[in-house]
């Protein structure tokens, strides 16, 4: 029921495009730009092509319109090669056979999949082979087992990540005066040292890019880097 209703929401933030053509992703635009396709599926109904063009750095739409002295929208999607849409994240499209949900986080995508309309599993959509996320799809493939060892390392620094932020948390919230008149104030028992706090947050960004790439995401896992992603 509340995915349903996040749904309905986020088709609602998608505004009508101009239907211009999509210009291609560039080499040099890999930090900045992505691009994912939907390929045509007789089987579902969708005898379209559709694209998602997301630009990491472009400014916020303003009322729906892409904001004064900015070129382009956070989010565009495309229909055979036309802008249908433009939008903030997050948002969902509607295509024949389901619903395709974009979502842009703190260190990129944390979700560009299509929910089938049968409520079947949700697949990610193909990266462009230029993009960062192809880029890695194409290192997964050819090494998958240095793939898989990447993987389960950003998971155990992510985690540990988790680990470390919770008594801080604590410590935070337990020093607002009101919460400290009912229950005290706590104080965390991890104290690391100004180089090692740097390390790990560092090695904390690096984790978080990988999953954004894979398009992983785990409600605990990912809470440090996904939390405002879906709201």
């Amino acid at each position: 029921m509340f995915q349903r209703l996040r749904r309905q929401r986020q088709l609602g933030r998608a505004k009508p495009g101009d239907g211009s053509a999509l210009k291609d992703l560039r080499w040099w635009q890999t930090l900045t730009r992505t691009q994912f396709a939907l390929d045509p599926e007789p089987a579902a109904g969708r005898e379209a092509s559709y694209i998602v063009d997301v630009r990491y750095l472009a400014t916020e739409l303003e009322g729906g319109k892409i904001a004064e002295g900015a070129r382009h929208a956070p989010i565009a999607f495309y229909r055979d090669g036309r802008q249908l849409h433009i939008a903030n994240s997050p948002v969902a499209f509607e295509v024949p056979g389901g619903t395709v949900e974009v979502a842009i986080g703190s260190y990129g995508l944390s979700r560009m999949h299509l929910v089938p309309s049968d409520d079947g599993p949700a697949r990610t959509l193909r990266p462009h082979p230029r993009s960062a996320e192809g880029l890695r799809a194409r290192f997964g493939s050819r090494h998958p087992g240095a793939s898989r060892l990447l993987g389960a390392l950003a998971i155990v620094v992510l985690l540990i990540g988790v680990v470390l932020m919770l008594p801080q948390a604590a410590e935070l919230i337990t020093s607002i005066p009101p919460v400290a008149e009912r229950v005290g104030t706590f104080t965390s028992p991890i104290q690391l040292p100004a180089w090692l706090n740097v390390a790990v947050t560092v090695a904390g960004v690096l984790a978080a890019v990988e999953r954004a790439l894979t398009l992983r995401n785990h409600w605990l896992i990912d809470a440090e880097t996904t939390w405002t992603s879906f709201v």
